[in-house]
């Protein structure tokens, strides 16, 4: 019966049964940073790989999802989970000890910075998808206006401990179909079909994508930028911040003080710089819970449990 294919990787609109059909019968796969299929062998780092990664499989259109589900994962007993968003009640403090004091909250989060806009000197070719995230509008080659309004993220994608969303918005899911129908948060009105003109000089990049897990002493983030060249790049750690000038042999520069969530001993802490990522080992001033990595980020309310706390 004719309707539009629900493969992944296909989603066209057939009207033969019998039409080909390529696509991915694997789910999507998520695991320390790389992201790919279950039925295939490519893993790549960032989302936009991700979704061009090519469909594998060669059958039928159909209606009907018949993709594997995701495989739950074990958590261990000591491994960072993440409970119930209702706040839990206050344990009782031990004889002689004043409370303690709840962690403060972080500020709120400052709008996006404003990405790119399409050169009006440069031509669209026909067929051209708008490079906005979650847009998916194509060019036909009508002539352009501005009341296109391109519906669209402007933050990046975030996947952390199994829940799924973006950086610009509040809310998270559990499965990758009903991630990639989070509708836009943002509404601008022009598509970004071309992009603006590059110079030859050094890439600017105004944010780059990550992730972090905690223990009660310690925060293990990881800012994923590859070849990074250290010998010409800085990490200065500060009370509250991370200062980052990092410079890639590719030419690409990530220059921002970025604020934390809670303060650190910037004396004891660490950093790496690896082919992919940089690691920070952030040690925590006060062994407070750190529900973000950056104090500019929504805090959206889930509670992240460290694994069993010390006895008083």
């Amino acid at each position: 019966m004719p309707g539009k294919c629900v493969h992944k990787g296909c989603g066209k609109t057939f009207a033969d049964d019998n039409e080909e059909c390529v696509y991915h019968p694997g789910p999507p796969v998520f695991h320390e940073g790389q992201k790919g299929w279950k039925c295939c062998k490519p893993r790549v780092l960032t989302f936009d790989e991700f979704m061009t990664i090519p469909p594998c499989t060669t059958g039928k259109h159909s209606t009907v999802d018949d993709t594997p589900a995701e495989e739950p994962k074990a958590t261990p007993a000591d491994a960072p989970t993440l409970a119930s968003t209702s706040t839990p009640a206050p344990e009782p403090a031990a004889p002689g000890r004043a409370p303690t004091a709840q962690a403060p909250q972080p500020p709120a989060s400052p709008a996006p910075p404003e990405d790119e806009d399409d050169d009006p000197d440069t031509p669209v070719p026909d067929n051209a998808t708008c490079k906005r995230k979650a847009c998916g509008v194509t060019h036909k080659g009508a002539p352009r206006s501005d009341d296109e309004n391109c519906q669209h993220h402007p933050g990046a994608p975030i996947f952390h401990e199994g829940s799924k969303g973006w950086s610009c918005c509040k809310r998270r899911v559990l499965e990758f179909d009903e991630f990639l129908r989070i509708p836009g948060c943002k509404t601008k009105s022009r598509h970004l079909f071309v992009g603006a003109k590059k110079d030859d000089g050094e890439e600017k990049l105004e944010s780059v994508r990550h992730d972090f897990y905690q223990t009660p002493d310690k925060v293990m983030a990881s800012l994923y930028l590859k070849k990074i060249d250290k010998a010409i790049s800085k990490v200065e750690f500060q009370d509250k911040a991370v200062d980052l000038d990092l410079r890639t042999s590719d030419r690409k520069r990530f220059q921002q003080v970025v604020p934390l969530f809670g303060t650190i001993d910037k004396a004891k802490s660490e950093f790496s710089v690896m082919g992919t990522k940089l690691e920070l080992r952030l040690v925590k001033a006060d062994g407070a819970s750190w529900p973000v990595l950056r104090g500019d980020e929504k805090h959206t309310g889930e509670i992240i449990q460290m694994g069993r706390a010390g006895r008083a």
